[in-house]
Parts: structure tokens; C-alpha cells; sequence
């Protein structure tokens, strides 16, 4: 990539502590009102943060059709840069910097692959907003953190910028949890309508079926050893985007959320899967491979240690994750110093409210510390991400395009943050929702393989379907005891 023509912007960081004790919640629907809002979730492992923005003072978009992607994005990342180091600061927090998206369909910049699904949503392939002031949450000290920038020819003064995020932490601490509602109901902010939940899909059943019988051809061609396939589902959306996000986060939560807002879109992600996290010259993926249902009723127990037992021991499940492993250590082969990728992690079980799910870490180092140059060049080499392509990845993205109807968009690409020291963490943006012109769309699928059952692929499609669509359901409709649930999920239910 060509040097960058344009001196960039100096920054220095300025950090100010405030005293916990606001709900997390409560910041977020501060913040969802502001202009362009971005909200990432945490826990305390990874990622150990949550970040709070708005108001960017700038922002970036690559639409299809385009050209150069990733010469644009490089020049774009590189109008700013931190004056130096604040590693001298110990457990430095994420910093303020961009935010944003990176959708599935940039993979047809990276890779020759034809273009055959429908793009009806035209989202941008890349969006990312910077963003010169933050307030982050530490998960581990459960406190709250100011960060701003301060560079030459800011549109806000450091007090200024201060003064700004304390404010919205003073208006989140004045109103009310609106999580927390009467008869454990979820307060349903703006929403209208009173009838049940009715979506579509972009393919009947009979075709998923016709689609698995193609996949299975493939695999025994040899063409492929893996897809990973899925289905979307529609519905009409009347309500205010971020009691979406607020209720995925309290009957869904997951440690890589995110909530991003923009002129005629939204999007609410309940994904528990790390694609990238880089921290000056390391670099870390965790896939996802392997899903079963897990339940939080009077019940659970028993049902419980079933499924983690049936995961645990599932060859089909531990071979795919297997597979995955290999194609992402090829992938981090690319950019990382030669013999310094490694499994950090093997295939650990992991609970999240409504599935269990298989994953494993696979690590290196880098050449050198992040920088704008090189984190296009990691995108190139990984993006995106093999868990949810298939093996090889190439031949699997061909297949997708053929056998799915419509463009995947911001769906299993990657949502997230990169810091102005180029430290970022994205997800896999699964269990993710796009809100765009008064309709939601989303999108859940899994990995096909040769003995796949395409039943229970059906049904592992539906579960991972569930919370969302009973997330969009219960913020629109009726209370929980009322609603009336469509025969798919209450099949899957019972």
C-alpha cells in the first residue's frame, strides 16, 4: 500500500476516574439518543470493557461497487495517530478511536467469488465512525473511566469533552433502569404495535432441505469438507432499536454486544464470538463450532448436564471445530511471525443463557505492533472469519453465494473497536439483528458436514433464532404470559 499523503493528526489521551454505582443500562438509553451512538459490551475476560460513544467527529463508509477498500480504509485510519505511548499506564483501558462494522460482502474485494445473492439492504460494507471521547467500563473494578483526545483543531475543548460525558453519566443516573419494570416485564419504550410477531424468511423449509442435499454433494465431491449455511428471517419493526439491545442484554447477554446507530439503520448484537483482538504485536481468534440448547427453568439441571455431556463428547462437532482451528491457524500463517501461532486455548465447553456452546483460541504474534497498514493487511488475510464460511474457506464463500438467496450484509462479518494505539477487539457478528427502515432482519445458520442430520441442523438453526425473535416479539407486543409464539419456535421450545 501506498505511504500516506496527508500529515496525520496528534493525539494525546487524558483519563479521568468517576465513581460506579450507574447501571449500565441506564448509560446505554442515554447514549442510544445521542447522534450516532456506538455501545460495545464486556464482561470481565474478553473483552474486560464495555465502551460508550457518540457524537463521532467523523465517519467512514465503502459501499459495494466501489473501489480499493482497503487503500481508502488505511488512509482513513491513518488521519489520526497517538503521540505517544500510554502503555506506562497500568491495564490501560481500550482508548477512544473508531468504531463500527466490516460486513460479510467484503469478502468479494479480497477474494474472486461471484456475485449471485440479492442485496436488498445496500448496508455499507465498511462503516466505522471515530469517535474523540469515550466513557469505559471496567468489568474487573466495576468502575467507570472518562477518555478524550486532544489533538489541533478539536471541535471541543478537553474540559469541554470531560464536561460532555460526565453530563450524559449525570442523565443516566437521574432516570430510572429501564431494564428493571413491574411484574418482571420488560418496559417497552415506543413500541406500538399490539399484535403477535409475524416474519418471514428468505427460504422455505423445503429449500433448506434441497440446499443441504447440494452441500452434502459437495462435501462428497470433495469439493469442500464444511458449510456453514443459513437462513434469514424478516419481521416489521415499531419500536425504539436500543430496547432491543437493552433486552438482549438481560435475557441474552453475551460478551461481545454491540449497539450501533446511524441515519436509517441500527444494529443490536448478542454475539458471544471473538473474531479478532490485538494488543500491540499479539493477535488472538476464538471460533465457535458446536451449539446446544441449555435451559434456566425449575428443570434445568438434568436437562442441563445432558447437553453440556453431549457437546462435550459430539465427534461431529469436535471435528468441525477441529477443521476451523486448522483454517484459522493458516489464515494468522499470513501476518504472524513464522512459528509463533499456536492453539492457546484447546476446545473448551462454555455456558451462555440459552445454548452451550464448543470453542477453542488460537494465538501469534505479529511483525510488528498494530498499525493502520497492518490491520488491513490482517483483514485481508482473515476476514472473514473461518467459522462461518466452511473449509476451504474460498470454495465454501463460492458455495454460499450460489445457495443463498440473499447477501449475508453486516451478518457474520465483524462489529467492534480499534483504538487510536490500534489495539482492537471485533466479534463475529452473529446473533445480530439489522433494524433498517422499520423492518428487522436476522440471520442464524451452522456448519453442514457429511454426517450432518439436517433435522437437527434445522433445529439448531430455529434455537439460535429463538431469543431474537422472542426479543423482537416481546418489545412489540403483548406481555410474555399473552404472546402468541410462531409453531417453529414453540416446536423448538417444547
Amino acid at each position: 500500500m501506498t505511504a500516506p499523503t496527508v500529515k496525520p493528526v496528534l493525539c494525546r489521551v487524558h483519563f479521568r476516574a468517576v465513581p460506579a454505582g450507574i447501571s449500565l443500562s441506564s448509560i446505554t438509553k442515554i447514549i442510544a439518543g445521542q447522534p450516532r451512538p456506538a455501545v460495545l459490551g464486556g464482561n470481565s475476560s474478553i473483552p474486560r470493557y464495555s465502551i460508550f460513544a457518540a457524537e463521532p467527529v467523523e465517519s467512514f463508509e465503502f459501499r459495494d461497487r466501489q473501489d480499493k477498500p482497503f487503500e481508502q480504509l488505511q488512509s482513513f485510519l491513518e488521519k489520526y495517530k497517538l503521540e505517544k505511548s500510554p502503555h506506562s499506564i497500568p491495564d490501560h483501558p481500550p482508548l477512544p478511536g473508531w468504531i463500527g462494522f466490516f460486513s460479510y460482502p467484503l469478502a468479494h474485494y479480497i477474494e474472486k467469488l461471484p456475485h449471485l445473492a440479492t442485496d436488498d439492504l445496500k448496508m455499507p460494507l465498511i462503516y466505522l465512525a471515530f469517535y474523540d471521547k469515550t466513557i469505559v467500563y471496567d468489568h474487573k473494578t466495576e468502575q467507570y473511566l472518562l477518555i478524550v483526545l486532544e489533538y489541533p483543531g478539536q471541535r471541543q475543548t478537553v474540559d469541554e469533552k470531560f464536561r460532555q460525558l460526565q453530563t450524559w453519566l449525570d442523565d443516566a443516573a437521574v432516570g430510572a433502569d429501564p431494564c428493571v419494570c413491574p411484574n418482571n416485564n420488560f418496559n417497552i419504550v415506543g413500541a406500538t404495535g399490539r399484535s403477535p410477531l409475524h416474519f418471514t424468511a428468505n427460504m422455505t423449509r423445503d429449500y433448506y432441505f434441497d440446499a443441504i442435499k447440494k452441500i452434502k454433494r459437495h462435501i462428497l465431491d470433495g469439493d469442500v469438507y464444511q458449510i456453514n449455511f443459513s437462513r434469514r428471517f424478516s419481521c416489521n419493526f415499531t419500536a425504539d432499536p436500543v430496547d432491543c439491545f437493552l433486552w438482549q442484554n438481560r435475557h441474552n447477554p453475551s460478551p461481545l454486544s454491540a449497539f450501533l446507530s446511524c441515519a436509517d439503520w441500527s444494529i443490536v448484537s448478542a454475539s458471544p464470538e471473538l473474531f479478532l483482538r490485538i494488543e500491540d504485536d499479539a493477535i488472538l481468534t476464538r471460533p465457535i463450532k458446536g451449539t446446544r440448547p441449555r435451559k434456566n427453568d425449575a428443570n434445568r439441571e438434568e436437562f442441563n448436564r445432558r447437553q453440556y455431556e453431549a457437546l462435550l463428547r459430539s465427534e461431529k462437532d469436535t471435528a468441525e471445530l477441529v477443521m476451523i482451528v486448522d483454517l484459522e491457524r493458516n489464515d494468522l500463517a499470513r501476518v504472524c511471525v513464522p512459528g509463533t501461532r499456536h492453539v492457546s486455548r484447546p476446545r473448551t465447553i462454555e455456558a451462555y443463557p440459552t445454548v452451550f456452546h464448543a470453542d477453542a483460541d488460537i494465538a501469534g504474534r505479529l511483525p510488528r505492533p498494530n498499525d493502520a497498514a497492518l490491520f488491513c493487511d490482517i483483514l485481508r488475510a482473515v476476514f472473514p472469519g473461518g467459522s462461518i464460511t466452511g473449509a476451504p474457506k474460498i470454495r465454501a464463500m463460492e458455495i454460499i453465494e450460489e445457495l443463498e438467496p440473499t447477501a449475508r450484509g453486516v451478518y457474520t462479518g465483524c462489529i467492534g473497536h480499534i483504538g487510536i494505539d490500534f489495539n482492537a477487539a471485533l466479534n463475529i457478528a452473529i446473533r445480530t439483528i439489522i433494524i433498517h427502515r422499520r423492518k428487522a432482519y436476522l440471520q442464524t445458520g451452522g456448519g453442514i458436514v457429511a454426517d450432518s442430520d439436517p433435522h437437527a441442523e434445522w433445529e439448531e438453526m430455529l434455537l439460535k433464532a429463538d431469543a431474537l425473535l422472542t426479543g423482537l416479539e416481546t418489545i412489540q407486543s403483548r406481555p410474555k404470559h399473552e404472546q402468541i409464539i410462531s409453531p417453529e419456535l414453540r416446536e423448538v421450545r417444547q
